[in-house]
């Protein structure tokens, strides 16, 4: 499952529910950014080159993604907020600082979670065995039930999930009415209050 078309189809059955929370603008939006940061955990490839590190290493693990999630959510409340309420395919002003919190946040965990996932449930077919909760639990966890080059679940399982995230778009319900939806609320309330 490890091949990227499998990785990016993990990362969109793991943000499938943000059509929930979100709706159709913010749940293509924070689809898109899950499938960029669902190799954030292979980014061991690249500093392998500069540090001590192995692939399948510190990089695949939940504490990593975690870090990294919250790390990047912060930075992404303090300096894009501003740019996010002034955006025009964004359609809002008055997304608080707490909601691109937890949409950057939950974006990159998200994607880095569905990649160890994917990752799980191949190694260690060609690669080597994930230790995804260390240090809390430094074994190796191996499932290894899906080849990594297996056409049949890489893109097969990629058709399902764009599948899945076709039915959810045409789906009028969402989103559900919580402190964290972004844009159309003032939409939605504006025509609430012409049918009062």
């Amino acid at each position: 499952m490890v091949d990227v078309s499998g990785h990016f189809a993990m990362a969109l059955l793991f943000a499938a529910p943000a059509w929930v929370l979100w709706g159709h603008r913010g749940a293509l939006g924070f689809t898109g950014f899950t499938l960029v940061t669902a190799m954030l955990p292979d980014s061991d490839l690249v500093l392998q080159h500069y540090l001590p590190v192995s692939h399948h290493g510190v990089t695949h693990t939940v504490l990593f993604v975690a870090l990294v999630s919250v790390l990047s959510g912060a930075v992404a409340a303090r300096w894009l907020t501003a740019h996010f309420n002034t955006h025009r395919w964004i359609r809002s002003t008055t997304i608080p600082t707490e909601t691109v919190f937890l949409f950057a946040t939950a974006g990159l965990l998200t994607g880095g979670v569905s990649h160890i996932f994917a990752d799980l449930l191949s190694a260690p077919d060609i690669a080597a065995p994930l230790a995804p909760f260390w240090p809390v639990y430094p074994e190796h966890i191996i499932i290894d039930v899906i080849y990594y080059n297996s056409p049949i679940w890489n893109f097969g399982l990629l058709a399902v999930a764009v599948a899945l995230h076709l039915a959810l778009a045409r789906y009028e319900g969402y989103p559900l009415e919580t402190r964290y939806r972004i844009g159309e609320r003032e939409e939605s309330e504006a025509s609430a209050a012409v049918y009062d």
